[in-house]
């Protein structure tokens, strides 16, 4: 997978846990689960969506590494999200 690709699958996740929310002009560095208003739920459905479309695990450890778009997608681009063939 690219990081457009990447990119496109978080977009997607974020979109159906906040469909109300702007991701078009969403900042790469601003922090999701304040820009988004995303509780620990939705977080944490966050990263099982994560996990489904690309079969990356996220260990509590790594959540802090999810804050951003861009943190999101270095995390996974870093993690072989190559290696499942991107969304399903």
């Amino acid at each position: 997978m690219t990081a457009d690709d990447i990119r496109q699958v978080v977009l997607r996740i974020l979109g159906a846990i906040a469909p109300e929310a702007d991701l078009a002009g969403l900042d790469p560095q601003a922090n999701l689960r304040e820009t988004l208003d995303l509780d620990s739920m939705d977080f944490l459905n966050f990263v099982i969506g994560l996990h489904r479309e690309t079969g990356v695990d996220v260990p509590e450890a790594d959540y802090a590494k999810l804050s951003t778009l861009a943190g999101t997608i270095d995390y996974l681009a870093g993690r072989g999200s190559a290696a499942k063939g991107g969304a399903r």
